[in-house]
């Protein structure tokens, strides 16, 4: 029974050390609401999101914005069980779709790599 609980005591850590360490003005950020989204809808047992925006703050989508949050581009990891029985491109979609809103917002890149759990197990 404890065991199973690991990985929700995971992801409920990894969002108190994000919280703890964001500041407030960055609470409702496109990375806050990446993480509130896929952690609401995929139940992920882990989930690591990291911005990369700074490295793209060249690009076109940036200077649109003015700058804007300056949060355009991330790298996501996240293993659910809500991605058994698809292939590569079904979990993108999913993942896609459930960021529609971000997207339409600024968001322009992620890069994805997306597992269920049985898929992170070593031999």
């Amino acid at each position: 029974m404890f065991v199973s609980s690991l990985p929700a005591l995971r992801v409920a850590i990894r969002s108190r050390l994000f919280s703890m360490t964001t500041p407030l003005s960055n609470v409702a950020s496109v990375e806050g609401a990446i993480r509130q989204k896929l952690t609401s809808s995929l139940e992920p047992s882990e989930l690591t999101i990291t911005n990369d925006s700074w490295k793209h703050r060249h690009h076109v989508a940036m200077r649109e914005q003015g700058g804007g949050s300056g949060e355009t581009h991330f790298s996501v990891q996240i293993v659910s069980e809500a991605f058994k029985g698809k292939n590569t491109m079904q979990r993108h979609r999913m993942i896609y779709s459930l960021l529609s809103d971000e997207f339409s917002k600024g968001l322009h890149a992620l890069s994805l790599k997306t597992k269920t759990p049985d898929e992170t197990q070593t031999v």
